[in-house]
């Protein structure tokens, strides 16, 4: 009789699941990690928060040396860019250029294209200049926090819009489901309580922007692609440092 593999243990499931989320959002080289077989990625979105989190800590460091607090700032943005390879801020550009389509399958074709139009453009330099500008007043709790709601954003938004392209990002990584979901926004809370009263009104803010991002993606394009949670990613995050340096 031909035994069946013993199947793997629950904590050593939940391990290979952050070692992906962390693997999928940044560029730190832990693939060996991995076990050879392809994992889904939605059941590992719930590890999102942690993932940014990581990218918090590691981009909080120029925020803690001396120095002139612009120069930490333009420092913890770039080792963030370089961290995650600039996957939220080109999707951002992609999402932003898709305003110059005027049909479904025209902005769809928009984000799709390589090329940066005048509208991401825009974008990038808006959103690098107020991250920079609040990254200069926060510090490295209120960046962690910030990071790993950005992060959970692109879960709900994953979880509340379908896919709408058969291939792509969007669709390959699946539609996590309740309790994965769940899970992120728990764990992006937890990541939150050390930035004390100024957190829940950061979170808020970043409900509303992902609603707004939501309501606009459902409206260009009838659903999600990669780009759009990107976009919420880094839309939200940015939202967060915005109110953690307005509060501070």
């Amino acid at each position: 009789m031909t035994a069946w593999p013993p199947l793997p243990r629950p904590g050593l499931v939940r391990l290979n699941q952050l070692c992906l989320a962390v693997v999928f959002l940044t560029r730190l080289p832990l693939g060996r990690l991995l076990p050879p077989r392809a994992m889904p990625l939605a059941p590992a979105m719930w590890a999102f928060p942690l993932a940014g989190a990581v990218v918090g800590v590691i981009a909080a460091l120029p925020l803690m040396a001396d120095g002139p607090p612009l120069v930490q700032a333009a420092l913890s943005l770039a080792l963030s860019v370089w961290l995650t390879g600039a996957l939220h801020e080109d999707a951002l550009a992609d999402f932003a250029d898709a305003a110059g389509g005027r049909t479904v399958q025209d902005r769809l074709r928009i984000m799709r294209d390589s090329h940066l139009g005048a509208y991401g453009t825009m974008a990038l330099i808006c959103i690098s200049a107020l991250r920079i500008a609040a990254l200069s007043v926060v510090g490295p709790a209120a960046l962690i926090a910030s990071a790993a709601g950005g992060r959970t954003a692109a879960v709900v938004a994953a979880r509340m819009l379908p896919a709408v392209r058969r291939d792509g990002l969007g669709h390959g990584a699946g539609r996590p489901g309740l309790a994965t979901t769940g899970a992120a926004v728990g764990l992006a809370c937890l990541i939150l309580l050390p930035t004390g009263t100024d957190g829940p009104v950061a979170a808020m803010a970043a409900i509303i922007v992902l609603f707004l991002i939501i309501r606009q993606a459902r409206c260009w394009i009838g659903g999600q692609t990669g780009d759009v949670l990107g976009a919420a990613s880094v839309c939200c995050e940015t939202a967060m440092l915005l109110v953690f340096a307005w509060l501070t």
